[in-house]
C-alpha cells in the first residue's frame, strides 16, 4: 500500500485556498478559450478527470499538470514569477541579518618596490 502524504490529504488552509483559486483561474481560462476538459486533457496527455481535479484545486494533482495547463492557455510564463527570490522580502531580511555588518579592514598597499 502506498503511503499518502499529509499535505495532499489535508493541506494547510492557505495552500488549499491557493490551489482552489488557481484551479478556478484555470477553469476560467479554459472556458474563455471555448475548450472542453477533453481537449485540454488530450493536449497535455492526461485523462479529463485529472484536468477536472486540477480545476477543483485537488492537492494531489501534480504540479506538472498545473504547469501544462498554463502552457495550453499560453500562460506558462507566469510560472517564472512564482517563488522569485527578488520578491522574497523575508528571505532578503534574513540574509541581510546573517551577513557581516562591516567589511574587514584591508592592509594598505605598499608602493615601495
Amino acid at each position: 500500500m502506498t503511503r499518502r502524504s499529509t499535505v495532499t490529504m489535508a493541506p494547510p488552509y492557505a495552500v488549499e485556498r491557493s490551489l482552489t483559486t488557481l484551479g478556478a483561474n484555470l477553469r476560467t481560462a479554459r472556458i474563455r478559450r471555448n475548450m472542453t476538459l477533453q481537449e485540454v486533457a488530450d493536449k497535455i496527455g492526461v485523462d479529463r478527470h485529472v484536468v477536472s481535479g486540477a480545476e477543483k484545486g485537488k492537492a494531489s494533482t501534480s504540479i506538472a499538470v498545473y504547469a501544462a495547463m498554463l502552457w495550453v492557455f499560453g500562460l506558462v510564463d507566469q510560472l517564472l514569477h512564482v517563488g522569485d527570490p527578488e520578491t522574497d522580502q523575508e528571505g532578503k531580511s534574513l540574509e541581510s541579518a546573517r551577513s557581516p555588518k562591516r567589511a574587514r579592514q584591508g592592509s594598505a598597499l605598499d608602493d615601495n618596490f
